[in-house]
């Protein structure tokens, strides 16, 4: 294959004179189906690999719908086992996402988080007057707004957490007197003038009850473990969360807006749909990106053509060509190009002029059949225009089916 690799040398040149190689077959520069299919088959797979992980994910997290204590859960960090308890009681239950809404009389309003409520909804709901109000592990500004005297203990010098486990009550207040002991703990708070404080850890107290002057009596829970499903069949723990949130013939459940959906009347922007890390991450990302356009983008300079720094023989060049059409197995431009440099060296030789840069192939095939009457010319014509060769076997009879008639044609 590589000997009859067509170079157009004179036939008076010596063997290692330098020499142009033959000018590349014309070929169209438009992708085909096969190219764009090779090209972008990984980033395909690619994108198809990552769309398959967000499904499984999703499948997977599919029946992780509500944070802990949140009252629409069946899970055992949920609360709807004693939502569900509270309605048998013929409790009226309501939950919403409007910590604001006015009180329906006599009701009590839980509060879980109450800490990521703004100061104006906190200064709403001190204003609201409902009769009973349960926070469920306030901060220091929660406790500002809605029960003054009360502190968390560590302003005191106390502890400011204890882990959650059964306690006894120690106090007088009827709820706690009725369940006797129950998993209480989370943040310890302080009683303050007029606060009375239950299931005394240390120095400070995972429940206080104050009665406020404005006719609202508020329930500190430094924890609402002992409400959620897993818990609530232990020790007193359904007898003091009946106690607590039962009192009123109404209650109102909020939740915080991590689980909210939107209010009624209210509308979120795009924005508030995605995770606040993953705005950072497209920050990033973007500069990321940025930095890749520009390291990409940079100028390399004018082009500058320089001669080369050796003369390379006709022998070689013809054996770099050979290897490149073996490595691609490229055998029909391989074809192509024995068959397109035998007909333009035996065209003058049958005396068949050159149309648009090349012989006609009629006139070619009937000029070399009228010099060699033994080959019709269809055979001539299946040997210089035929179908390209299916492996490298029928390329080297190719090429030696050229080479022999080329000298055919020239022998005198």
């Amino acid at each position: 294959m590589t000997s009859a690799t067509p170079v157009d040398i004179p036939a008076d040149a010596p063997a290692d004179a330098p020499t142009e190689p033959a000018p590349a077959p014309r070929t169209s520069l438009a992708p085909t189906g096969r190219g764009l299919w090779r090209r972008g088959r990984w980033y395909l797979l690619t994108v198809a690999l990552l769309l398959l992980a967000a499904v499984l994910l999703a499948v997977v997290n599919q029946d992780r719908q509500y944070p802990p204590l949140d009252p629409r859960s069946y899970d055992a960090t949920g609360s709807h086992g004693v939502i569900a308890l509270l309605q048998r009681e013929g409790l009226k239950v309501d939950i919403t996402a409007d910590p604001t809404g006015r009180p329906t009389g006599a009701d009590t309003l839980v509060l879980p988080e109450p800490d990521l409520l703004t100061p104006e909804q906190l200064a709403a709901v001190a204003a609201a007057k409902h009769s009973r109000l349960v926070l469920v592990s306030p901060g220091p500004a929660a406790l500002s707004a809605l029960v003054p005297g009360v502190r968390t203990s560590d302003e005191n010098g106390g502890i400011p957490y204890a882990g959650v486990r059964s306690t006894e009550a120690q106090c007088s207040l009827p709820e706690a007197v009725r369940a006797g002991t129950a998993h209480l703990g989370g943040l310890l708070y302080t009683t303050g003038s007029r606060g009375e404080g239950c299931y005394r850890r240390g120095h400070g107290y995972p429940l206080v009850t104050v009665a406020t002057g404005r006719g609202t009596d508020v329930v500190v829970l430094g924890s609402g473990d002992f409400l959620t499903n897993e818990l609530l069949k232990k020790d007193g723990n359904a007898a003091l969360g009946l106690g607590l949130l039962g009192a009123q013939p109404h209650l109102t459940w909020h939740l915080p807006d991590y689980t909210a959906p939107i209010a009624e009347g209210g509308q979120k922007s795009f924005q508030d749909y995605i995770p606040e890390g993953w705005t950072w991450a497209g920050y990033q990302l973007a500069v990321a990106v940025l930095l890749t356009a520009l390291w990409r983008a940079r100028r390399l300079g004018p082009v500058i053509s320089e001669n080369l720094p050796v003369v390379v023989r006709a022998a070689e060049t013809t054996e770099g060509r050979a290897r490149l059409y073996r490595r691609a197995k490229a055998r029909g431009r391989a074809a192509d190009a024995l068959r397109r440099a035998t007909a333009h060296r035996i065209a003058p030789a049958l005396g068949v002029p050159p149309v648009a840069g090349a012989p006609d192939p009629t006139a070619l095939c009937a000029a070399v059949a009228d010099r060699l009457p033994e080959r019709p010319a269809g055979d001539v014509r299946a040997l210089l225009y035929g179908p390209p060769p299916t492996d490298d076997a029928a390329l080297l009879r190719l090429a030696d089916d050229l080479d022999a008639l080329e000298r055919q044609v020239r022998k005198p």
